[in-house]
């Protein structure tokens, strides 16, 4: 004998407690046809092992049915009067002989599984549910002799976290029953989501104590959320609740992602939820259907069955007609389609609602196998080989619950042609979950369109197999719809989390100067290296412009062009000095002096080219110390020439010594000595610290300025200092001097020509601070070009104007008169 736990109604008018008087008595509502269907698959099952020769032959199977409404007392009453032996049942088979009752199939909600297994459990009277999926019923510690043909709801779980995830969604809304079964199930999803970094949007729960489960204030939330996705996890009943109050309230655009509970709802299928559960995504229990089911309920009729009540109701339901008494006419009023009993199922046979309701009843017709097969593999036990003490086996008529349970954990069932365990160390199934679109039909009604599969027992990037194409969601579009709290932040964007909210909810940020983002979403930006520098959409690091004074740049090349050009001009005038030599104004200008001086000034403008092209080692090295040496020799040839101005003034008195004083030798040593310091100073600085190469990426991020590091600071100064110095002690002395009465002074043209050098450096010191890059090596190379332009201006082209243009000066007796002039 087999109890089972079920139900015809899934649905209770709610009663308010007052706890002052007797409560009433509960009452039931809602006829559902899938409850229907699984009652007569359970007793096709019943019939179908009964005339199997090879299964339990001369062993009939019977049962006890008790009508539960899906509620827990009625539940934990069917169970003790199974436990007590009562004859009380709605429906059953009459033995002749007292039956051993063996098993309990039931109940359907996993509450009140619970509640029937922690009662037979402790008998260890083994019960199998076709429905109950919450997770805790999976503990064998507690319910050790609990069993089920539906996977387990926290498999379920996982199951829809991967679903939600993999489309991307980050702000998902929650709603779950108020209850084991619902509050177990949206916890795994909840733990999921967040530990990839999804949030959720909001958690609601449906109240089955309060008359309207809670559903307007639910449905509210769920309007004012910006969430697109709504993961409900409820029975079909329940939701449907919550679907009436959005439809009320004009919520359209939710996608709903769903759990097993209501993922085949022929009740949630009709067309007036079309409008919000389109587009719907769940995952469903395999879509099986009975072999031969189909046939005997065709072959049910209200007038040949001992439950008329339930088969009216069926026949009602399936129809969409009503029956009515003979005496009553149709109301004239919203009339109604008779029944007339001659109604066919091939009229229904391939409607979507009706195969949909019978998809259902496999796991009620499994559960009957798994007990049929147990029973079949206890009796087929031979004594010795028994797997109880000293290899004894059970006695069929007369066997304890637990022995049974010992077989139905072992029971192997063949499925899909291959025989092999059905249940695991919990209890539990080994299925695969299919994923099921809710789609929008020509009549209005809904199908639920197979889409994918999820196999836990495959590894976790293959557990969910989806052909996403096949997908449509609500309102007929084919485009995934998005559900963010924030925006996605693109390339070159970091995510900034906002204070007090999730961290879904976010701003996104430009990258820093100097940093990328190369993918969306990014939680940080990535520095480029040192000599990259990102892209203008700050996705992607490029190789940074190298910058410094080229010859190929217009700048360098007008540079060097005037370097080379302005080189020729001092050699122009030696040689017009080699060729006056022997006349009074290149004599009286120190000629050994001057034609030295000319060639310097060759080379200050030469040593400018220094400065222009790649600045690699040897060029750091040398173009300071050659642009030093050259001018500090340039520098001493004037300081020479201002000295020897003064010696030869004073010689001329009577009597003075200082006429050996105003030799060449004096000159030479002079400028030797003037030029030995430089040089000293010089080696100094390129033995302790010598100028190299350096890469400056700061003075403008987005090049590399290539430029020479003087090494030691304070050595490029000295240097600067020291030849500031000379030409300062040659303006001086050359500016006190500049009035004596000689035909030999030229202190008028040092003085300027020193002026003028003094002036350019002096405001090179502020044009050089304020320059970058390659300007600031352009500015000391104008720097060198014009002050060098200023010392030839100054101290030969009066010269040379004389020699060209006015020669009848050039005589001894007009540079006298000149300087009498002068006196």
């Amino acid at each position: 004998m087999i109890g089972v736990l079920s139900s015809i109604y899934s649905n209770k008018i709610y009663q308010k407690l007052s706890f002052n008087v007797r409560p009433p008595k509960t009452t039931c509502r809602l006829f559902s046809l899938e409850y229907y269907q699984r009652l007569q698959a359970f007793l096709f099952a019943i019939e179908e092992f009964n005339k199997d020769p090879n299964i339990l032959a001369n062993v009939t199977l019977g049962f006890q049915m008790y009508d539960t409404c899906d509620i827990s007392h009625f539940d934990l009453q069917g169970a003790l009067q199974y436990l007590t032996d009562s004859r009380t049942s709605i429906a059953g088979t009459q033995c002749n002989s007292r039956p051993l009752f063996t098993v309990t199939i039931g109940a359907t909600i996993s509450y009140n599984s619970i509640i029937v297994a922690h009662v037979l459990g402790t008998f260890r009277y083994p019960q199998i549910s076709a429905f109950s999926s919450v997770s805790a019923l999976s503990n064998k510690k507690v319910f050790p002799s609990f069993f089920r043909t539906v996977l387990s709801d926290k498999v379920q779980s996982y199951g829809l976290s991967q679903l939600i995830l993999s489309f991307g969604w980050t702000w998902i809304g929650l709603v779950a029953l108020d209850s084991d079964y619902g509050l177990q199930g949206i916890q795994p999803i909840k733990e999921e989501i967040v530990k990839v970094g999804a949030c959720v949007a909001f958690i609601e729960y449906i109240l089955l104590g309060q008359p309207d489960l809670n559903a307007p204030h639910i449905v509210r939330t769920i309007k004012e959320s910006s969430a697109s996705v709504v993961v409900v996890f409820s029975t079909d009943v329940e939701f449907a609740v919550i679907i009436n109050e959005l439809q009320k309230l004009n919520v359209t655009g939710k996608i709903f992602i769903g759990n097993a509970g209501w993922s085949r709802s022929v009740l949630l299928s009709q067309s007036q939820y079309s409008p919000v559960l389109s587009g719907s995504l769940c995952l469903a229990t395999e879509d099986f259907v009975v072999p031969g089911l189909s046939q005997f309920l065709a072959n049910i009729h209200p007038s040949t069955t001992k439950t008329a009540t339930w088969t009216r109701m069926y026949w009602e339901k399936v129809f969409s007609c009503q029956f009515f008494p003979q005496n009553q006419t149709v109301p004239s009023v919203n009339p109604v389609k008779m029944c007339t009993g001659l109604e066919r199922v091939e009229e229904v046979k391939n409607n979507s609602n009706y195969i949909a309701s019978l998809k259902s009843t496999y796991h009620t017709f499994t559960a009957v196998h798994v007990i049929a097969k147990a029973l079949e593999d206890l009796r087929s036990c031979k004594m010795g080989e028994g797997p109880f003490s000293n290899g004894t086996c059970a006695d069929i008529w007369n066997f304890k619950p637990w022995q049974l349970t010992y077989y139905m954990k072992r029971v192997r069932l063949n499925v899909n042609g291959v025989n092999k365990k059905f249940f695991d160390d919990n209890g539990d199934p080994s299925r695969v979950y299919a994923v099921v679109n809710w789609q929008l039909k020509a009549d209005g009604t809904m199908t639920q369109v197979k889409i994918g599969n999820y196999n836990f027992k495959a590894l976790p990037s293959r557990a969910l197999t989806m052909n996403s194409s096949l997908i449509v969601w609500n309102l007929g579009s084919k485009q995934v719809p998005s559900s963010r709290c924030s925006d996605s932040c693109s390339v070159g964007f970091r995510k900034a989390a906002l204070q007090g909210k999730p961290t879904c909810c976010f701003a996104c940020v430009p990258c820093l100067q100097g940093e990328i983002s190369n993918q969306t979403d990014s939680l940080n930006c990535l520095r480029c290296p040192w000599d990259q520098w990102p892209n203008p959409e700050r996705s992607r690091c490029l190789q940074k412009p190298i910058e410094f004074l080229s010859y190929e740049d217009i700048l360098g090349a007008s540079l060097v062009a005037t370097s080379i050009l302005s080189s020729f001009i001092p050699a122009v005038i030696w040689i017009l000095f080699i060729h006056y030599k022997h006349t009074p104004l290149v004599k009286a200008s120190n000629y050994s002096l001057s034609c030295l001086l000319l060639q310097s000034l060759s080379l200050c403008f030469i040593c400018s080219l220094g400065f222009i092209g790649y600045p690699d080692h040897d060029r750091c090295l040398l173009r300071q110390v050659s642009f030093g040496l050259i001018f500090t020799l340039c520098v001493a040839c004037i300081l020479a020439k201002t000295i020897m101005v003064v010696f030869a003034f004073m010689a001329t008195r009577p009597g003075s010594s200082l006429r050996k004083w105003t030799t060449l030798r004096v000159s030479y040593t002079i400028i030797l000595i003037c030029f030995f310091l430089q040089l000293i100073l010089c080696i100094t600085w390129m033995s302790v610290a010598p100028p190299s190469p350096k890469y400056n990426t700061e003075t403008k991020p987005g090049l590399i300025i290539v430029d020479c590091n003087d090494g030691s600071t304070i050595a490029f100064w000295a240097m600067l200092s020291y030849l500031f110095l000379l030409a300062t002690i040659s303006f001086i002395v050359a500016f006190l001097a500049r009035k004596l009465p000689d035909s030999f002074n030229e202190a008028q043209f040092i003085t300027f020509s020193m002026l003028a050098f003094l002036s350019v450096w002096i405001s090179f010191i502020p044009a050089s601070l304020s320059a970058q890059g390659k300007y600031t090596v352009a500015m000391e190379v104008f720097a060198i070009l014009a002050s060098s332009w200023a010392m030839l201006i100054c101290m030969f082209f009066p010269k040379c104007y004389i020699l060209l243009i006015r020669p009848e000066m050039n005589s001894k007796e007009k540079l006298m008169m000149r300087n009498k002039e002068k006196i």
